[in-house]
């Protein structure tokens, strides 16, 4: 039975529970191949869901950093996006 729940609707821990819920089915691999599909189809979804999550709680994320005038605040960089500098 498909569950009726939105992905949108969910938080992103619920989200991330159903993810891994979905990846232990198909890791076991007692799936009809109809049913693997449709759960590979739903697990990119939300993978995508909490992928954007992650990046909207990135963007308002600020560090203080520890400097010689005192503390500073400087926006959250990805450590894969802070090149350059």
């Amino acid at each position: 039975m498909k569950k009726a729940v939105k992905s949108d609707e969910l938080s992103f821990e619920q989200a991330m529970e159903r993810l891994e819920s979905i990846v232990a089915k198909l890791e076991n691999g007692d799936v009809p191949l109809e049913m693997a599909i449709e759960l590979f189809q739903e697990g990119m979804k939300l993978s995508h869901l909490c992928g954007g999550k992650l990046e909207q709680v990135e963007s308002k994320i600020e560090l203080l950093i520890d400097s010689e005038q005192g503390f500073e605040k400087k926006t959250f960089v990805a450590a894969n996006e802070d090149k350059g500098e």
